[in-house]
């Protein structure tokens, strides 16, 4: 008998998927600047990141953040 994947509880809301589009935008036009040093950001993931975080201090649906461990195990 195959098995059924259950469907993933951890999505990201509209409101997320918003900010992290905005954070993009502002990635590619040159504009996004990293918190504490004001450095340019270029970095796809850290743009990602970022958007995701600005996105939870709103309030938006967003999974935790993953744990050091979490990310070796796969």
């Amino acid at each position: 008998m195959p098995r059924t994947r259950k469907a993933s509880t951890n999505r990201y809301g509209k409101k997320a998927a918003d900010k992290v589009a905005k954070v993009m935008h502002e990635r590619k036009e040159g504009t996004l600047r990293s918190g504490r040093s004001g450095k340019r950001v270029t970095s796809r993931k850290q743009a990602i990141a970022i958007g995701l975080s600005e996105a939870r201090k709103a309030g938006a649906k967003v999974p935790d953040k993953k744990q050091d461990g979490d990310r070796s195990r796969s």
